[in-house]
């Protein structure tokens, strides 16, 4: 059985808009689930900073290297099992 792995959202719209990047580091984590969706009805939020859902929670960062270092936090202050 394959272990459940924290699954980190991201809009294509704020993909866009930077977090991009910030995807791409976390892509390279095997220990992460990454998917992207056409838009995670956050847009007031996405607009102004870049985001991702963590286990469907919103975290967010002004940098994509924050973001990154936000979902790591996220992930440790809160641990799935």
């Amino acid at each position: 059985m394959r272990m459940m792995l924290p699954i980190i959202e991201f809009c294509i719209s704020n993909l866009a808009s930077g977090s991009y990047k910030a995807m791409e580091m976390l892509e390279k984590d095997p220990n992460l689930d990454i998917i992207e969706y056409s838009c995670l009805s956050y847009c007031t939020r996405c607009a102004e900073t870049l985001f991702a859902l963590v286990n469907g929670e919103f975290v967010s960062g002004e940098t994509p290297e924050q973001l990154v270092e936000n979902i790591y936090k996220h992930l440790e202050e809160n641990p799935m099992f």
